[in-house]
């Protein structure tokens, strides 16, 4: 507990000292965001600063390596975040440069983020195997080969999802933080648990190299909604999306705890489906279900303001969490 609590408070402190000089530089390179000229509510964002997010990166890979010793699987597991960022990145590059809100074409993002993820899944199932927790139950089941698909899928679900409810000020980052302390301590349950039934070696290593990179991105976020809860002086971008998207997807997977990931991850959830059932819906019958997808827009034209829409989502994801952990102490 002390050298995650001293993760913690490094993590935070670097984010914090890190982004005044993260907002100068990105402010003299001009990298503002454009926004949507439909989002009517947005339009006083207009030229704010983005690309926020490379803090998560700069911090984590930093002080990973200061309180990790070298192990491959975390380090696959950072790795991943990081390619998912540098995605992010190019995504953001473009939409500054040709100062438009559409970087990265839609193929080209899937053909990135499902090839890391191939590349991702490949590993998982060669170094870690086949086996997943099934949640509440204190078992785990063995999937073989399909792990790999799995793992695409949650990879691709994840990021996507994350980058979805990247849409108002501190929304992606709050709900990000909530989700990472709660699943942290879940997977701290599942850690004493497995080691009181004898469970030791490999396993054990990986649920605590996994516990002190997740509690080094919670303070990196932190440090940076400093910065950008409403209203916000930088964006955490694509960069930040992708980025926290693909570390939540591969914790989840390194651990086997992908059935985890979409309960606690409500909210994530929601916001792809919100949209999936948007465009569907209006597809089919040329009617709209909501006002704005993802939702968080629509409680927001529902006159709902920012921090508020931001608290809903983050006590969702909060009494979630909470009902979580009730379940695996019981």
């Amino acid at each position: 507990m002390i050298k995650i609590l001293l993760a913690f408070l490094s993590s935070f402190t670097l984010s914090l000292l890190l982004m005044p000089f993260i907002i100068k530089f990105f402010k003299a390179k001009q990298a503002s965001q454009t926004i949507l000229n439909y989002v009517e509510n947005h339009k006083d964002k207009n030229g704010t600063l983005t690309m926020g997010g490379v803090v998560f990166i700069i911090t984590t890979l930093l002080l990973a390596f200061v309180f990790l010793k070298y192990d491959n699987t975390w380090f696959v597991c950072l790795l991943v975040s990081v390619f998912y960022g540098v995605l992010g990145l190019m995504d953001d590059h473009l939409k500054i440069k040709y100062k438009q809100n559409l970087g990265l074409r839609a193929y080209q993002k899937v053909i990135g983020q499902v090839g890391i993820a191939i590349i991702f899944a490949i590993y998982i199932f060669l170094s870690i195997g086949g086996e997943i927790f099934v949640p509440f139950l204190d078992k785990t089941v063995n999937i073989g080969w399909g792990i790999i698909p799995l793992v695409v899928i949650v990879m691709v679900a994840t990021t996507n999802s994350v980058n979805l409810t990247d849409g108002l000020d501190g929304l992606a980052g709050s709900v990000s933080l909530v989700y990472l302390v709660f699943f942290t301590a879940i997977s701290v349950i599942l850690r004493d648990t497995l080691y009181a039934s004898g469970e030791t070696g490999i396993i054990i290593q990986n649920f605590d190299n996994i516990n002190i990179l997740s509690i080094l991105f919670v303070g990196a976020i932190l440090g940076f909604l400093m910065f950008n809860t409403s209203k916000a002086c930088i964006f955490m971008g694509d960069a930040g999306s992708l980025c926290l998207g693909g570390y939540i997807g591969a914790s989840a997977c390194v651990l086997g705890l992908e059935m985890i990931l979409p309960i606690l991850g409500f909210c994530f959830v929601f916001s792809a489906i919100s949209v999936i059932l948007q465009v569907m819906v209006f597809k089919l019958k040329r009617k709209r279900v909501f006002k704005m997808a993802p939702f968080h827009h629509h409680l927001q034209m529902s006159g709902l303001s920012e921090p508020k829409v931001v608290a809903i989502y983050s006590a969702v994801t909060l009494s979630i969490g909470v009902i979580c952990i009730i379940f695996y102490l019981l």
